[in-house]
């Protein structure tokens, strides 16, 4: 029988929040918590490559409730969405969703949300750590004549991540959940409880986020989730830092933050500089400078040398080429299905190509590692589509 975490040794106080499914996630033994937009965060409940593993070959589930949804919504709630974004978001239906940059007028990416739009002026953003919610708050009494309304939707997401999680939900939700598309969603209801069910994930998998509207039932849909998923082998993970960084996805605060813009990562084809204006969003005319002057620096992956990483990276390691430190190592794992330690590397732009050796002080001592192509897996993003 497991045992529940010992929460006392975590310093708590009623500005951390516990999630909607905190009482059902304490049944199956979290190994690890941290705090993420003021909530209890369960990060692991088995060894990194064990739910690594289970995410490739069966289905897991994650409560992912500290990705707080910052509303945005009222007659100008469009227009106000669109000030936020480089991306053009008259190009995102209704029932559609879109991977988003959050970005400030110098072109600093605030956040980087996967944004809902649940009718022609409402948007939900999924926010990753930060404090994006203040951001648009604050923005607001730059545009006292908009009508919008700013604040954190009561919706709390899972991921259902896994090549097993189509099965999971037709087991739920019938068969008609298989013609919801790639970066769609559709309402549903999970034990008797409405929830929005989406085609999206963190994961470069198969999968679903589905978020419970009637947040005082959360436990009811974590476990009507694990009772249907026994079929499935389902095992609740934290996040999998493997498969995110042999994807190539980024963590805010991480990998990321305001001081960072789209085209340093790659990240070109969340700006429209040619169908957004400077005056319907406050960073477009800060990325056409950018794109004009171009970048100093970019991120890379990069593979190491040696004996695989015991863990996660829990600092930046300083990356050097001619004994002299031109940048950081900001995400590095042991990848098992690769058989090589894995991650991404700040550089100049100009030491920023394949091959480009660099020599990188890790926690677990000196390493070389090489600049490669990322993703590291499935470079045409296929996996998550099919």
């Amino acid at each position: 029988m497991t045992e529940p975490f010992d929460m006392s040794l975590v310093q708590r106080g009623a500005r951390n929040r516990r999630t909607p499914y905190y009482e059902a996630t304490q049944k199956y033994g979290p190994a690890g918590f941290t705090v993420y937009n003021h909530m209890y965060f369960p990060i692991r409940f088995d060894s990194f490559e064990a739910e690594f593993d289970a995410l490739l070959n069966d289905v897991t589930l994650w409560d992912v409730a500290v990705e707080r949804c910052l509303e945005i919504s009222g007659p100008d709630g469009f227009r106000f969405a669109q000030l936020l974004t480089p991306r053009d978001l008259s190009t995102c239906a209704v029932g559609q969703a879109k991977y988003v940059l959050i970005c400030d007028a110098d072109g600093g990416i605030v956040n980087d949300p996967v944004m809902t739009r649940m009718d022609e002026n409402t948007f939900w953003f999924a926010l990753a750590s930060s404090d994006a919610l203040l951001f648009a708050r604050g923005l607001k009494n730059a545009y006292p004549d908009l009508d919008v309304t700013i604040q954190e939707a009561d919706v709390a997401p899972l991921q259902v991540q896994g090549p097993r999680s189509k099965d999971l939900l037709v087991k739920l939700l019938g068969e008609d959940i298989l013609d919801l598309r790639y970066y769609f969603w559709t309402d549903a209801k999970i034990a008797g409880v409405p929830v929005v069910v989406t085609r999206t994930g963190w994961t470069s998998e198969i999968g679903y986020e589905v978020y419970t509207t009637d947040t005082a039932r959360g436990n009811d849909v974590y476990e009507a989730i694990m009772e249907a998923g026994q079929a499935f082998g389902i095992k609740p993970t934290g996040p999998s830092d493997i498969r995110r960084i042999e994807g190539a996805i980024f963590n805010w605060g991480a990998d990321m933050t305001y001081q960072n813009n789209a085209f340093e990562l790659g990240l070109d084809r969340l700006v429209d500089l040619d169908t957004v204006s400077p005056e319907a969003s406050i960073s477009i005319g800060a990325y056409r400078a950018i794109r004009d002057a171009g970048v100093d620096t970019k991120v890379n992956g990069v593979v190491f040398d040696g004996d695989p990483f015991p863990a996660l990276n829990a600092v930046k390691w300083p990356a050097s080429i001619d004994d002299q430190q031109v940048g950081k190592v900001t995400s590095a794992i042991y990848s098992p299905r690769l058989e090589r330690n894995i991650g991404y590397c700040w550089l100049p732009a100009g030491s920023s190509h394949e091959g480009q050796t660099v020599t990188v002080q890790t926690e677990w001592g000196t390493r070389a590692a090489t600049v490669t192509p990322m993703p590291f897996v499935d470079p045409s993003k296929q996996i998550p589509v099919s």
